[in-house]
């Protein structure tokens, strides 16, 4: 049952101030707005759970992580129930969301059990030599302290309340507060009570481990991005909303890391061979990634790329004919709506843009829509480099090899960008690779990016626009280390050092 309370270090906390949820179908209900006291109290019970949190054992954190998963799992129907109301997507979405939530709660756990994470090291003292001697150094990866979470929109389990920052957080024995997305404050609340219940029915963990603040404004988000106990802060969003909230961490008297995904077109670039030996099955593929779950993924293809002539008439008409026959899909929120209408009108309003296949408007709806331009008019124009979060693509035709490695080369910071060849597209392919290497966190070939598996080697970040920090990732075990710093003990006494060392 909902409660429309924040939770605050293990209670259950009204504000005066309320909001009313905006579900797809279903019943409204109403929500406690947060403040800047709320955020005030969280922060201050997560620094204090840190003082034993920080320094508690890898299995307690382990078992912790486990039990959240049990717990989230126990309330399965439940969060079905009232995701598919408060967001419009299908039930199968939500389970598989869900699935993939546990999934890797479970996987950090096992990740902290192994201990390599810790990247422990040992140059032993060496007293005799000359001519001076070597003290004993020891190094390992401790946990920073309080982390802020910003729940994301697209995502209301495996991005949210307890999602893979949160997840990677309190593996790294960080207490986490949470900024809840007013989109879905009902899944949120509950993935929340399931949090509570696991710390409740673990022992030795500090209530204040955990918090979960709602709002449907910015004093909460401010208020956590400048709150001096916040040690760094995981965000999921907008480049709008991500570039201020980071520019709150730079800005302040000490500065925090502030580890945002802000988004990303993920370029496709058709190389010659694989363009006339699979254009029309590409083209086919492409159009069920633009529209998967209503092209509201960061990782949405947004831009494909191919060299003018009759295999690039094959691949476009191929595509076009696919999303024409896919029928509009609900969004998340009306807000996204809009935008995505606004994105598609800034599209057909630059010259040289040709709209293929025109969508049409519904409120809190979306249909596909496909434009087709020249290499040089893209290249000329900033607004066809921009993200719009929905099933809208762009087919950037040009004249040449040249051409291709012009755009290449003029793709902002990306989570993806993929390569589609075929073994005669190996040298062009050797030309790309080096450019592409660095603009993308991940490369992919002959795939589409929509689809981002939670595992060891994954990495969704890239440089700037698609994330503020290059050197991370928000998925997979690695983003760990965003939540940790190294600390060297020279000649410091075993019995004060921590346990791994």
């Amino acid at each position: 049952m909902l409660t429309g309370k924040h939770l605050i270090a293990g209670a259950w906390v009204a504000s005066e101030t309320k909001f009313d949820s905006d579900p797809a179908h279903g019943p409204s209900h109403s929500f406690s707005a947060g403040n800047a006291a709320d955020v005030d109290a969280a922060v201050n019970a997560a620094e204090e759970a840190f003082a034993s949190f920080g320094w508690s054992s890898r299995t307690s954190r382990a078992n912790l992580l486990r039990r959240i998963a049990d717990e989230i799992d126990a309330r399965g129907d439940a969060i079905t129930e009232i995701g598919t109301q408060e967001t419009g997507l299908p039930e199968a979405r939500l389970q598989g969301e869900r699935g993939r939530t546990v999934g890797q709660l479970r996987l950090f756990a096992d990740h902290i059990e192994s201990g390599h994470y810790l990247d422990a090291r040992h140059d032993a003292a060496m007293p005799d030599r000359a001519p001076l001697p070597r003290p004993d150094l020891r190094m390992i990866q401790r946990p920073i302290g309080p982390v802020a979470v910003f729940g994301a929109s697209n995502f209301p389990l495996a991005f949210s309340v307890a999602g893979g920052d949160t997840a990677a957080a309190l593996a790294a024995g960080c207490p986490v507060v949470v900024k809840g997305h007013p989109a879905h404050p009902g899944t949120g609340e509950i993935v929340a009570q399931a949090i509570d219940a696991a710390i409740k029915a673990s022992e030795n963990v500090h209530p204040g481990v955990f918090s979960l603040i709602q709002s449907d404004g910015i004093e909460v988000g401010t208020a956590l991005a400048q709150h001096p106990l916040i040690r760094a802060v995981g965000f999921t969003g907008s480049l709008r909303a991500g570039r201020a909230l980071f520019d709150i961490c730079a800005a302040r008297a000490e500065p925090i890391p502030f580890f945002g995904e802000l988004g990303s077109v993920n370029p496709m670039f058709l190389l010659p061979g694989a363009l006339a030996t699979r254009a029309e099955a590409i083209g086919t593929g492409w159009a069920g990634s633009l529209t998967m779950g209503a092209g509201q993924f960061c990782t949405n293809p947004g831009i494909a790329v191919v060299i003018e002539g009759p295999d690039a008439d094959t691949f476009q008409n191929a595509a076009q004919e696919a999303l024409s026959q896919v029928a509009e899909q609900t969004m998340l929120t009306s807000g996204i709506a809009e935008a995505y209408d606004r994105g598609i009108d800034g599209i057909a309003g630059v010259n040289g843009v040709n709209q293929v296949l025109t969508g049409e408007k519904a409120d809190r709806a979306a249909s596909p829509n496909l434009f087709v331009t020249s290499g040089t008019n893209w290249l000329a124009n900033a607004t066809l480099h921009e993200e719009v979060f929905g099933p809208s693509g762009i087919v950037v035709r040009v004249a040449d090899i040249d051409e291709m490695q012009q755009v290449s080369r003029a793709i902002e910071g990306q989570l993806t960008c993929s390569l589609h060849l075929e073994d005669s597209d190996t040298d062009l392919a050797q030309t790309l690779l080096p450019v592409l290497e660095r603009k993308a966190g991940r490369l992919l070939a002959n795939g589409f990016p929509t689809g981002v598996e939670v595992a060891d080697s994954m990495v969704h970040g890239g440089p700037y626009p698609a994330s503020t920090n290059f050197g991370a990732t928000s998925v997979g075990t690695l983003s760990i280390r965003r939540f940790l710093r190294p600390v060297c003990y020279q000649d410091i006494p075993s019995s004060l050092l921590p346990e791994e060392l």
